[in-house]
């Protein structure tokens, strides 16, 4: 079987709810993961994404900042949710197939939102970028027990990792996403705990892969200077079925469109 798993910060699934059913709609993917959802669990669009088709939905949220959620077609058996840096700040979650997928029954998908890290790359001057360190240090520390496959890891890892994952790989060394400590931080555990980068399995560099353009460029398609910061990682038994990962830049020119775009990972089970 076919089964597609998208991930998209689409900061703020209320304000952009009309998005999320717009690209439901056209993509149709099996699962769709969201992060910087902003919402508190009471408050979520649970009515309008089931009605979409989507009936099965877990989600953790919290009120104006960060927030994830899986949406799926198949039924979900679990909701786990960690916690990293001892902060219950809604940067996770992961569910469990249910054996209606089919095939895909009993795959782990892990839903992940990195702090960003603000924009001073310096511990001392900047908490935020402290508080991103940590967060990737304990993600290591989980990641350490090595991925009991099959399982997907995906989400808005706000790590740009490799040269031809940025505009200017000289230009951003001393940005926050792109950054050698953060970029070594993110290869390590994902080489540790025995990931596979689906994106860069599949296209290899040297060709540029973004997913994410900043608000402040006065007209981001024509200047495309993106970044990579959406990522689809698969364990070592999904390699020979990873088929495609798609990033969908069209809806980074729809009205009020989020800065990170859709990123679609396909297997083919």
């Amino acid at each position: 079987m076919r089964l597609s798993v998208t991930t998209w910060n689409i900061n703020s699934v209320r304000l952009r709810i009309d998005l999320v059913l717009r690209f439901l709609a056209l993509a149709k993917p099996d699962v769709l993961c969201l992060q910087e959802t902003k919402c508190p669990d009471d408050a979520f669009p649970l009515k309008a994404l089931r009605g979409s088709g989507y009936d099965h939905v877990v989600f953790a949220g919290q009120k104006g900042y960060n927030g994830v959620a899986i949406l799926s077609r198949f039924p979900l058996l679990t909701r786990d949710v960690m916690a990293f840096c001892e902060r219950p700040d809604a940067r996770h979650i992961s569910a469990v197939l249910g054996p209606e997928a089919g095939a895909a029954a009993g795959l782990v998908i892990h839903n992940f939102y990195v702090p960003a890290g603000g924009d001073i790359p310096d511990v001392g001057l900047n908490p935020k970028f402290a508080h991103k360190l940590d967060f990737l240090r304990d993600l290591r520390a989980w990641g350490g027990r090595r991925v009991a496959g099959p399982a997907i890891l995906v989400g808005d890892l706000n790590v740009a990792p490799l040269e031809h994952d940025v505009w200017s790989h000289k230009q951003l060394l001393s940005v926050v996403s792109h950054t050698p400590v953060e970029t070594e931080a993110l290869e390590l555990l994902r080489g540790e705990a025995g990931w596979i980068d689906a994106a860069r399995l599949l296209t290899p560099e040297p060709e540029k892969i973004y997913t994410w353009w900043s608000y402040r460029s006065p007209d981001w398609s024509a200047a495309n200077k993106g970044r990579r910061l959406d990522h689809a990682w698969i364990s070592p038994d999904l390699i020979g079925t990873a088929r495609s990962v798609d990033v969908f830049r069209e809806a980074r020119g729809w009205e009020r469109p989020s800065d990170h775009v859709p990123v679609t990972l396909t297997l083919d089970l």
